[in-house]
């Protein structure tokens, strides 16, 4: 396992509001993403320093490694916002409510956080010819699957180790990640749309009502 997880995959999705310390190592771990995606478009991975990402962070290298083990793992806060609005939807999705109450409740979630979007969808389509960063992507994507299923089974009323909510959790994950990936690659910097980035996600997690509904 990574050393550097994503917030839901260190314990859950993150409830409350973060204390003032914390939010500032946040913004810190989100500029420095930010830079290295941007970098990372410009240049590749390879041609892409660690020296680079912090100038262009405005912190030092010996910052930088304190927050990330390696420079690909830097983009891994861009990550987590569309992984945390499931964990907390799934978090609020009570026993017998139906899909539209999840759909809901990450649709509620999710809009909060778009304004890294465009980075997101740079992101993904970098993992097409960037192996490192494919490995990020999977990574993270894998390691909220614990998360999500112990909301699963919370909700069910059944063992987080029991074979149908890991299966259940991954498809919610596989959905996020297949639904980002599919809107990715057939759109442009130029061409996205944070509204239909979202209604194709839905539309994944759609796929998986039968499943979650059982």
């Amino acid at each position: 396992m990574a050393d550097e997880r994503s917030a839901v995959a260190r314990g859950g999705a993150r409830m409350g509001r973060p204390r003032l310390t914390e939010r500032r190592k946040e913004q810190t771990r989100l500029d420095i993403a930010r830079e290295a995606v941007a970098l990372f478009a410009a240049h590749g991975v390879d041609a892409t320093s660690a020296d680079e990402i912090a100038t262009a962070a405005g912190i030092s290298v010996r910052t930088l490694w304190r927050y990330f083990p390696t420079k690909e793992r830097c983009v891994q806060p861009l990550l987590t916002p569309g992984i945390d609005s499931i964990a907390r939807a799934l978090s609020e999705w009570d026993a017998g409510a139906g899909m539209a109450a999840l759909l809901d409740g990450f649709d509620r979630h999710c809009r909060a956080v778009t304004s890294d979007m465009p980075m997101l969808l740079t992101l993904a389509r970098l993992t097409r010819t960037e192996p490192a960063l494919r490995g990020v992507w999977l990574e993270v994507h894998a390691d909220a699957e614990p998360v999500f299923a112990a909301e699963i089974a919370r909700r069910a009323g059944q063992s987080p180790e029991a074979p149908s909510v890991h299966v259940q959790a991954a498809l919610v994950a596989a959905a996020l990640r297949v639904a980002v990936e599919r809107y990715a690659f057939r759109t442009t910097s130029e061409t996205h749309d944070g509204a239909e980035l979202i209604d194709e996600v839905r539309a994944a997690l759609r796929t998986v009502d039968q499943r979650l509904a059982d």
